[in-house]
């Protein structure tokens, strides 16, 4: 078994799911929703699976032996490791602290215009 390529994408967020990835085997079988996992040890490949009516998860695809999961995991957490970081949409504290003081300061601009142009229109 060969796996012929390998697709992955990053996930925004705070959680501990990364990313999710699929992979096609000998170019004619595509397994999709591996997801990209920051566990206690690093990041690791969890299988696609179904929850099931008692709320367990079961696995609906995956390999038989450790050199099979092993295989997957490398191919899948390198194509991963490899793609560009995601840009957080969020700003920084320092970043959010300096927006507030410049729209502060542009309030106070504005209010110091009103107040010329009233004293101008009163004169």
């Amino acid at each position: 078994m060969k796996i012929t390529e390998v697709r992955a994408k990053r996930i925004k967020g705070n959680n501990r799911l990364k990313g999710i990835a699929a992979i096609t085997i000998d170019e004619c079988f595509v397994i999709h929703e591996l997801r990209i996992i920051d566990g206690k040890n690093g990041l690791f490949v969890a299988m696609p699976s179904r929850r099931m009516p008692n709320g367990e998860y079961k696995d609906v695809a995956h390999p038989i032996n450790t050199e099979t999961r092993s295989m997957i995991e490398k191919e899948v957490l390198d194509t991963f490791n490899a793609l560009p970081e995601l840009e957080d949409d969020e700003p920084k504290k320092e970043e959010k602290e300096e927006e507030k003081e410049t729209e502060e300061e542009n309030e106070d601009e504005v209010e110091e215009e009103k107040e010329e142009k009233e004293e101008d229109a009163n004169e």
